[in-house]
C-alpha cells in the first residue's frame, strides 16, 4: 500500500517524509523542490511484536510496513497543467490514500504561495483541484457509458447511471468519497475511474506550538520541524521521542487504507503481516506465499491476547484458546496464525 504526501508548495511535505522514512531529501525553501516522487518504506508501530518475541524466544522481529510517497506541490490550476499539475495528478493516482499537509504556522522566512496562512483555504484549494480533475474523468466516462447503454442491456444502463451520479456529485463541489455505490455495477464504475477524491484522506496540520481548529476529518496536528529534529537527534532525544506523534500518523494511515495485521511467531522470527480487512484465512496466507492460499488445508488460530495470557502455544491449546479454522474463516486483527498446507 502506498500513502501519498501532498499539499501546496512549502508546507512541510518533504520534511515530514524525511522524518517518517529517515531518508535525506531536498527540503529547500522554494516551490517544487520535489519534482520526482521520493518513496520510502515505513514500519508500522506494534507493541505486540516485542511481547510475542519474548514468549517465543524469537531471534528477530519483522514489523509490517507501508510505503510513503513524497509528491510535488500542487498549485491552483493544477487540473489544467499549472505548476507540475499533470505530473502531480498522475503520481497521486498511483497511491491508495492521501496525507494532505496543511501549513498552520507563521514564518516570514518561508514563502507561502498564497501569500497568507489560511489552513481551511489551503484544504479547499487542494480539494477543488482534485475534484476538477475528477470531473473531467467522470464526464468522459459518462459520455462513453451513455453510448454503450444505447445498445447494451440493464448492466450497461446501471453503469451509465452510476457515472452520471458521480459526475453530478463532483459538479456540486463534493468529493467522490461521498458517493455510496448502490450496487455492484456502480462499485465497478467507481473503481475503474481511479478518482483522486475517492481516496481516503488524512490531514496533517503543520503547527508550531498552538492548537488549530479544523473542520476536516482524520486530522492530526504535528510540529513537523520538531519531529524531524527528534529523528535527527536519535538516542540523544529519547525523552522527546515519547512526545512524537509520527507513530499515530503511521497507524492512522494503515487503518484508512483498510489494513489489519495478523501475526506469526516462533524461534526464528516474530512477524507482522499486513492484509486487507475482511480477508479469509487462505487470502491471509497469500501474504506469506502463494502456496499458503493455493494449498491451504486449515489454520490454527489464537488471538494475541489469549496467547500472551496463556504464556505458550501448548497452554493455549490446553485451555481451548487455540482453534482450528477452515477456508471461510475471516482473519481478525491480532490473530496469531499457523497455516497447514
Amino acid at each position: 500500500m502506498k500513502i501519498g504526501i501532498v499539499g501546496l508548495p512549502n508546507v512541510g511535505k518533504s520534511t515530514l517524509f524525511q522524518a517518517l522514512t529517515k531518508k535525506q531529501v531536498d527540503t529547500s525553501n522554494y516551490p517544487f523542490a520535489t519534482i520526482d516522487p521520493n518513496v520510502g518504506v515505513v514500519t508500522v508501530p506494534d507493541e505486540r511484536l516485542q511481547k510475542l518475541a519474548v514468549l517465543s524466544h524469537s531471534q528477530k522481529i519483522i514489523p509490517a510496513a507501508i510505503e510513503f510517497v513524497d509528491i510535488a506541490g500542487l498549485v491552483k490550476g493544477a487540473h489544467e497543467g499549472e505548476g507540475l499539475g499533470n505530473q502531480f495528478l498522475s503520481h497521486i493516482r498511483e497511491v491508495d490514500a492521501i496525507v494532505e499537509v496543511v501549513r498552520a504556522f507563521e514564518n516570514p522566512d518561508i514563502h507561502h504561495v498564497a501569500g497568507r496562512i489560511d489552513p481551511e483555504d489551503d484544504i479547499d484549494t487542494i480539494h477543488t483541484e482534485l475534484a476538477l480533475a475528477d470531473l473531467a474523468t467522470a464526464e468522459k466516462t459518462a459520455a462513453r457509458l451513455e453510448k454503450e447503454a444505447k445498445t447494451g442491456g440493464g448492466n450497461e444502463r446501471k453503469r451509465m447511471e452510476a457515472a452520471r451520479a458521480i459526475k453530478q456529485l463532483l459538479q456540486e463541489g463534493k468529493l467522490a468519497s461521498a458517493y455510496t455505490p448502490p450496487e455492484t455495477q456502480a462499485e465497478e464504475v467507481l473503481r475503474e475511474m481511479h478518482l483522486l477524491t475517492a481516496k481516503p484522506f488524512i490531514y496533517i496540520l503543520n503547527v508550531a506550538n498552538q492548537n488549530v481548529q479544523s473542520r476536516a476529518l482524520h486530522t492530526i496536528q504535528l510540529n513537523i520541524k520538531l519531529e524531524a529534529e527528534i529523528v535527527e537527534l536519535g538516542d540523544d532525544a529519547r525523552e522527546l521521542q515519547n512526545e512524537s506523534r509520527l507513530g499515530e500518523l503511521i497507524t492512522k494511515a494503515y487503518e484508512v487504507v483498510g489494513l489489519i495485521t495478523f501475526l506469526t511467531t516462533g524461534e526464528k522470527e516474530t512477524r507482522a503481516w499486513a492484509i486487507p480487512k475482511g480477508s479469509s484465512a487462505p487470502q491471509a496466507g497469500h501474504a506469506i506465499h502463494s502456496d499458503f492460499e493455493e494449498k491451504f488445508i486449515r489454520a490454527e488460530v489464537v488471538s494475541y491476547e489469549n496467547l500472551v495470557k496463556a504464556g505458550s502455544y501448548a497452554k493455549a491449546r490446553e485451555l481451548g484458546m487455540l482453534q482450528t479454522k477452515g477456508k471461510d474463516y475471516i482473519v481478525q486483527d491480532g490473530d496469531v496464525i499457523e497455516f497447514k498446507i
